[in-house]
């Protein structure tokens, strides 16, 4: 690439030119035409243009080199996760209020940046926070150049800590008010006009194991859910609202069962939030006949749309289930393709208790043939006398041993039984609403199931090795805040249409790099192309890349 001039009539033209070999022939072609020569002599401005010019063929001559793979890298950095998710961290303010919060308070280290590149590496990365020192040395995060493991540790301890007696209305049993209760709430002021009406809180909890002690008073022995009752855990709850959008988390001793946390949660949230109305949404594991009495206080006045257990209550079984009559066909917003629409939907009521049924035909049409399936192989393994796979639960509930015989064989009542569950689950409400409205509500969970999975994989972050309970609820908030900001990139992502995997979008942001290189005696940045999703997650956090090739040490 080159500057000529070429003459053309009576005038001559400054042109940017290059060199194309075609047929085995180099031919010119003109990039650009820079004006006339006399007029860009006479306004004097030709020896700037033609120095700009210069420094422009500079970087593509540098550029085309790397590309041929000429110019080795001197360093490459990853900067598609810290600008993206960098960016969401100030435009939701969590920058903001970590700063406001901490005030004049003096650390040797910035403890909001540490906060930062904690719930970065969580959402990059799946492990221990033992590796996210050496992890971000390869990532362009600012302001991180002199935080070391254990400022990780005590920023995380910051947001555990309880706050002065004096602000501690509203606390539960089971913790103190914190640090990290004061950015929930900040955050949900934020965005409270989302509350209106009836508002929907979705409820569930998961269970964490500690490698040590579990701090000194939250690692306790209970039931585990992880199938570990041998190490001592601790559970956590999450709170959501009808868009799926985190509002807080919770934990408690892990010798805590489900049901007894709920009350203390309603009244924290009334108190923290200043919630009117609520509705949960829960599985019916979780709340007992006493839970929901005590809902239904006036006091209170909570209501509840709760999933059943469908084979496990005799009511449900033999009389929810068998009512003759007809079901009605509920149509809401289709927002993705796993979404079950439409819906048909039915009340049943049997003494106070109201009932809704629900059935889908396409997830009917599944569980007939996964049935099917698991049958047809059991029919073929027991024709080997293969029992190996009764240790199979799945398999297990089709079998049956008769008395006089030792060998098993397929128990036909219960697979017929179970063609009465297909696409079927029921919920128990004490709603004043519709069928048809309800039955939408509880849609509302099963849209956000995907995001409950999603907090307890991100939540559950193991192992724990931390011996005090600051930093235990530090390192679950730094988990938490690593959520909301991966639910509202995607958030953004859906709202204009792109439905994107999580893990693909991850990988081709960790694919935007750039790389430093060195060629006729200077140094300079070039950023990799973007790829993928990671254009996508760009545009809807509003983040600037720069050039594709700079100077380095120019902005």
């Amino acid at each position: 690439m080159f500057v000529r001039s070429k003459k053309s009539g009576t005038y001559e033209y400054l042109q940017i030119v290059e060199n194309q070999r075609i047929d085995g022939q180099v031919r010119q072609r003109v990039i650009a035409t820079l004006g006339r020569l006399d007029v860009l002599q006479a306004s004097g401005k030709i020896d700037a243009l033609l120095s700009s010019c210069a420094r422009f063929a500079e970087k593509v001559s540098v550029l085309d080199s790397h590309k041929r793979g000429q110019l080795p890298p001197a360093e490459t950095i990853k900067m598609g996760p810290p600008k993206v998710f960098g960016r969401l961290w100030e435009q939701l303010g969590i920058q903001k209020i970590v700063k406001e919060l901490l005030g004049d308070r003096k650390y040797e280290f910035d403890v909001e940046r540490a906060l930062f590149l904690t719930v970065l590496h969580r959402l990059m990365v799946s492990g221990s926070d033992r590796s996210a020192e050496q992890w971000c040395r390869g990532y362009a995060i600012e302001g991180i150049d002199a935080i070391e493991l254990h400022h990780l540790y005590r920023a995380m301890a910051w947001l555990g800590e309880p706050l002065p007696s004096n602000q501690q209305t509203g606390a539960t049993p089971f913790a103190p008010r914190c640090i990290k209760d004061r950015i929930e709430e900040s955050l949900f002021a934020q965005r409270r006009d989302l509350f209106s009406g009836l508002d929907l809180v979705f409820f569930d909890t998961t269970s964490i194991y500690f490698e040590g002690q579990g701090g000194e008073t939250i690692g306790q022995y209970g039931h585990s859910k992880d199938h570990r009752p041998d190490l001592k855990q601790m559970v956590v709850g999450a709170v959501l609202d009808r868009r799926g959008r985190p509002i807080c988390c919770e934990l408690w001793p892990g010798n805590t069962a489900d049901a007894k946390s709920l009350i203390p949660i309603v009244d924290r949230l009334r108190a923290r939030f200043g919630i009117g109305r609520i509705c949960i949404v829960a599985d019916r594991g979780m709340i007992s006949k006493q839970t929901i009495a005590e809902l239904q206080q006036t006091v209170r006045d909570v209501r509840y749309i709760l999933g059943v257990r469908m084979r496990l209550v005799k009511e449900i079984r033999e009389g929810v289930l068998s009512d003759p009559s007809p079901f009605e066909s509920v149509y809401g917003p289709k927002q993705t393709r796993k979404d079950p629409s439409p819906l048909e939907v039915k009340e049943v009521k049997v003494q106070s208790r109201r009932y809704i049924v629900c059935r889908n035909a396409d997830q009917a049409r599944k569980d007939v043939a996964d049935r099917q399936a698991i049958v047809k192989s059991l029919r073929e393994q027991l024709k080997r006398g293969d029992k190996t796979l009764v240790g199979n639960k799945g398999y297990r509930k089709y079998l049956k041993t008769p008395s006089h015989r030792q060998h098993f064989k397929i128990d036909e009542d219960k697979v017929g039984e179970e063609e009465k569950y297909d696409g079927i689950w029921v919920f128990q409400t004490d709603l004043d609403l519709s069928s048809k409205e309800v039955a939408l509500r509880y849609k509302e969970l099963w849209q956000v199931e995907s995001i409950f999975r999603t907090i307890k994989s991100i939540l559950a972050n193991r192992p724990i090795f931390h011996k005090c309970d600051e930093t235990i609820r530090g390192h679950v908030f730094c988990s938490f805040l690593a959520l909301i900001l991966m639910k509202e990139l995607q958030t953004r992502l859906f709202e204009r249409g792109w439905n994107v995997q999580w893990e693909r979008l991850k990988e081709d942001l960790d694919n935007l790099e750039e790389i430093t290189v060195r060629a006729t005696g200077k140094a300079f940045v070039i950023r990799s192309e973007t790829r993928g999703d990671a254009g996508k997650a760009i545009q809807a956090t509003g983040v600037a890349l720069g050039p594709v090739i700079r100077p380095l040490n120019e902005p």
